[in-house]
């Protein structure tokens, strides 16, 4: 074979494609500033929240009379008078039963308003949003007295079923708009496959619906649970019976005009943050998620 023929069959040269140019990486804010620009004004930050916290925890845990900034020697002995001597424990029951019965019952109907809202439409339905949109402005003292003769009329006063039934109607606006936001969010087309394989409308929604709504019932319940147990008036306007007070009335009730017991209010404090804290310990990653959906319509 000639030196023609053997350059003709030989296969040519593959060439390299070169790659393309990577874009040049942005230096942001964050990436030139030092390190210590960053942490210092968090650290401040930090020490201005935690340091409140840290005096509630001192006064409740040193000896009454003590001055210490250290609270050693350790002692229950204020968590113990409140739970015991000023019927704490009775409070707590209470709140919780408040706590969970708002919750349940502002969900429950929020979900059936909020699917209305999402799903229909009606010729009043935009005036019916502006109003629920403007009784959030309107403050809970204003209605003491129309609610007040409304809870005697129906021999309500000095029941828990009246702060419940005044805490839901006063979380249902926002959480109706907050679920209505999140159904919007759930594509329609999912609701029409179910009903093309055989589901009327409710077993639609609590197969398909209900089921991607758990962040967004989660943000809802734990916000109306929240506000109910940390929420004052109500409770001391309709409730008289001291086996029927809340925490909140519990703790108004440690302060009198002529003295305080700091360690036993420190202590009541303490009972009545940490189950909060417990609670947004363990939901806040769905309570980020169910905010942060509902704040947006899809």
């Amino acid at each position: 074979m000639s030196v023609k023929e053997a350059t003709k069959t030989a296969p040519a040269p593959v060439r390299a494609t070169p790659e393309p140019p990577r874009p040049a990486k942005r230096n942001r804010a964050w990436d030139e500033a030092p390190r210590w620009q960053i942490y210092l004004p968090l650290g401040i930050y930090l020490l201005f929240t935690l340091v409140p916290f840290y005096w509630i925890l001192l006064f409740s845990l040193r000896p009454a009379g003590s001055t210490s900034l250290v609270p050693w020697p350790m002692t229950f002995d204020h968590f113990e008078k409140v739970w015991t001597d000023r019927s704490f424990g009775t409070y707590f029951t209470n709140s919780v039963l408040v706590g969970v019965a708002t919750l349940i019952m502002t969900t429950l109907v929020a979900l059936a308003g909020g699917y209305a809202l999402a799903r229909f439409d009606f010729k009043v339905k935009r005036a019916f949003m502006l109003a629920l949109l403007c009784s959030q402005f309107v403050p809970g003292a204003l209605l003491l007295v129309p609610l007040f003769e409304i809870f005697a009329e129906l021999q309500m006063i000095n029941s828990l079923g009246s702060v419940i039934l005044a805490e839901t109607v006063f979380q249902l606006p926002l959480s109706m708009i907050l679920i209505s936001n999140f159904i919007k969010n759930v594509p329609y087309t999912l609701e029409e496959a179910a009903w093309v394989d055989g589901c009327n409308r409710m077993t639609a929604f609590r197969i398909v619906v209900l089921p991607l709504l758990r962040p967004g019932l989660i943000a809802v319940g734990s916000f109306a649970f929240v506000h109910s147990w940390n929420h004052f008036l109500f409770a001391l306007m309709f409730l008289n019976n001291q086996d029927k007070q809340t925490i909140p009335v519990g703790l108004n009730s440690l302060m009198s005009a002529d003295s305080v017991d700091l360690g036993a209010l420190a202590a009541g404090g303490i009972i009545a943050a940490v189950p909060v804290v417990i609670v947004f310990a363990f939901i806040q990653k769905w309570l980020i998620t169910g905010f942060s959906a509902g704040a947006v319509k899809g």
